[in-house]
């Protein structure tokens, strides 16, 4: 379990509360800040900055985080939206903050609990991204093995065959007419 630090005492009481509800499910989920970076969209010094109380998370943060340890997502961003009406900076941290993935669409603020989009994590997002680019490459080889085989005009099997070699008859290939290649 995470020793954590005493917050900051500048820090209003409907923040404090927040900052300990979301330390409480941080160690009900068992992750370490390192494995919450991994399964969010938040990287690891994020957490760290709202775990310690030195910026208030973002609701998408608060929602993840109670999902992944099985908390009340009402009962938090209740004392969510206490702790931004109380909060010293005002607002929550830019998105910006968030760990860098591939952009998407903009998604409303506050959406109905049941119409929030499923965030994929981190670690998905490598995945299609690998994916992807293993795609292009297989195909961008087998274009340039397609484009870089030799033809032959005269080849009624549409097999290219270099010069010199044998037929199914063991005749050479090679024209008598046309005796360079």
């Amino acid at each position: 379990m995470t020793r954590w630090q005493p917050l900051p005492a500048t820090l209003p009481r409907e923040a404090r509360h927040l900052v300990e509800q979301l330390r409480a499910l941080k160690g009900r989920s068992g992750l370490s800040l390192a494995g919450l970076a991994r399964r969010t969209a938040y990287s690891k010094s994020s957490w760290q900055r709202y775990l310690s109380g030195d910026r208030l998370p973002p609701r998408g943060a608060a929602q993840v985080l109670c999902r992944l340890a099985g908390g009340d997502q009402a009962r938090l961003l209740a004392l969510l939206e206490l702790a931004e009406q109380a909060w010293p900076q005002g607002a929550p941290e830019p998105a910006a903050e968030a760990a860098p993935g591939p952009a998407g669409p903009a998604v409303p603020a506050r959406l109905p609990e049941s119409a929030e989009p499923a965030e994929p994590s981190i670690g998905l997002r490598r995945w299609r991204i690998a994916a992807l680019a293993a795609s292009a490459l297989a195909a961008l080889l087998a274009a340039g093995l397609w484009w870089a085989l030799p033809r032959r005009a005269d080849d009624d099997t549409g097999v290219a065959r270099p010069h010199g070699v044998l037929s199914r008859a063991g005749r050479s290939t090679r024209s008598s007419r046309n005796p360079c290649p």
